[in-house]
């Protein structure tokens, strides 16, 4: 575990300490606590690249070379 220094005002330190004793718990765990939160968000850019690598994954992207010809697109024997 690293520890940190953080500088404060002194009316926002006071505030602070009010809410962690409201909580039953420390500044230090509330500090803790923030910083975990802000750890696990997902960044937009994350997510982007996330979903962007699930469509890639499920979809086949359309290339030119895959069209039908105009008699295969046409041909009644390969229906069903």
């Amino acid at each position: 575990m690293k520890n940190i220094t953080v500088s404060i005002e002194d009316d926002i330190y006071r505030r602070a300490r009010m809410k962690a004793a409201e909580q039953d718990t420390s500044v230090s765990a509330l500090v803790r606590q923030f910083l975990s939160d802000i750890a696990m968000i997902e960044t937009e850019a994350e997510r982007l690249r996330r979903e962007e690598a699930v469509l890639r994954a499920s979809v086949k992207l359309f290339r030119a070379g895959d069209r039908l010809s105009r008699d295969k697109l046409h041909d009644r024997s390969l229906r069903e």
